[in-house]
């Protein structure tokens, strides 16, 4: 009684200060110029660190933890937080995963906002039990009485060019398989720190995988100020009636490329869809562009047998069968462990989506 007492008392005060902020927001929104509006440029892992900051200026109840987070952490997303919000609020954890993870359903369930790191999505594994058993359930198993809603687990992932077999992996597709938590990956610096306010904000629980290999790569001009992108809605990134491509997290720099190429040397229009969300992912923006194009390709750095990619394409077997020129292909990594001196051939590259691009509109002419 007493826990769901101070979750409902604490969540009323987050939810009045948000309503605050979004007033004296919306107060100064008229004028252009405003810093809410604002570009800077930022690389990922100043976008990253610029939506915790402001998270944490906006909710005193937010904490940042992890291995080596005090310090700054291997990427250097939490840089200067330890000295802007103090020991109390910014700290580092022993080298458990399954401790980070349960410290922060426990810290949520009594209505804080927990923002853990797992240093790198290869070690989210030791968490398992705790993600998937607790923090995934447990709205679910008390009727809704109590939540963890307030977690955010950060984790970087995905091929960096020399990470080998423990520190190149991507692991959405385990992830998706639970029901009860969101699964996010941004592309780029200017989604990041949106889906990651939104994650941290969210009144579910969020992994949010952050593909390392664009931290210092990826610079976009990026609003300054406070803002959010929704989650669970992809993005039309380019627009195409020829054949419709799908993708997420920093492997659509790859498939940008293929789509270049594409329009380049054969005249086909592709049109990009970046899902931002994987679990809820959305499927009307896909169905509509499949339904538009008669085609679909789906493509993911993550071995190809039960990926993401294909649920995409089941389920837009189950929507858009009568509206296909030719069969769905998937472009993906390969059934082995992630490589080290064979990632350059592990990664479906620009080349090999190109390939698939020119099959399906060859196939259906």
């Amino acid at each position: 009684m007493f826990a769901s007492r101070t979750l409902q008392s604490k969540s009323a005060i987050r939810s009045y200060q948000r309503s605050f902020l979004s007033t004296v927001a919306a107060s100064v929104s008229g004028n252009e110029n405003t810093i809410q509006n604002s570009e800077v440029q930022m690389n990922l892992f100043t976008a990253v660190n610029n939506a915790m900051d402001i998270a944490m200026k906006t909710d005193d109840s937010a904490i940042l933890f992890g291995e080596d987070v005090a310090f700054g952490g291997v990427f250097r997303c939490s840089q200067n937080m330890r000295e802007k919000f103090g020991p109390e609020r910014v700290f580092n954890t022993p080298l458990s995963e399954n401790g980070i993870a349960g410290f922060a359903i426990g810290y949520a369930s009594m209505g804080g906002t927990a923002i853990g790191e797992i240093q790198f999505a290869d070690y989210i594994f030791p968490a398992f039990d705790q993600i998937v058993n607790e923090m995934a359930k447990y709205r679910y198993r008390s009727g809704n009485q109590w939540n963890c809603g307030g977690v955010t687990l950060r984790a970087p992932c995905g091929a960096v060019g020399h990470g080998g077999h423990y520190h190149s992996q991507s692991p959405e597709a385990y992830l998706a398989h639970t029901p009860g938590i969101v699964v996010v990956m941004p592309r780029g610096p200017k989604a990041a720190k949106g889906l990651l306010l939104s994650a941290i904000r969210s009144p579910d629980p969020v992994v949010f995988l952050e593909p390392k290999g664009l931290y210092r790569v990826a610079v976009e001009d990026v609003p300054e100020g406070d803002y959010e992108l929704p989650l669970g809605k992809a993005e039309v990134i380019r627009n195409g009636s020829d054949v419709t491509i799908v993708g997420w997290g920093g492997h659509l720099t790859v498939l940008s490329k293929a789509c270049d190429r594409a329009k380049e040397e054969y005249g086909i229009d592709a049109e990009l869809i970046d899902l931002q969300t994987i679990l809820p992912w959305d499927t009307d923006t896909v169905e509509q562009s499949v339904k538009k194009t008669g085609k679909l390709i789906v493509s993911h750095e993550a071995p190809i047998t039960c990926g993401f990619g294909a649920e995409v394409v089941a389920k837009m077997q189950e929507r858009c069968f009568l509206s296909l020129e030719a069969p769905m292909q998937r472009v993906c990594g390969y059934d082995t462990p992630f490589p080290l001196v064979f990632e350059k051939y592990y990664i479906p590259d620009e080349l090999k989506n190109l390939e698939a691009i020119r099959y399906v509109c060859h196939y259906a002419q």
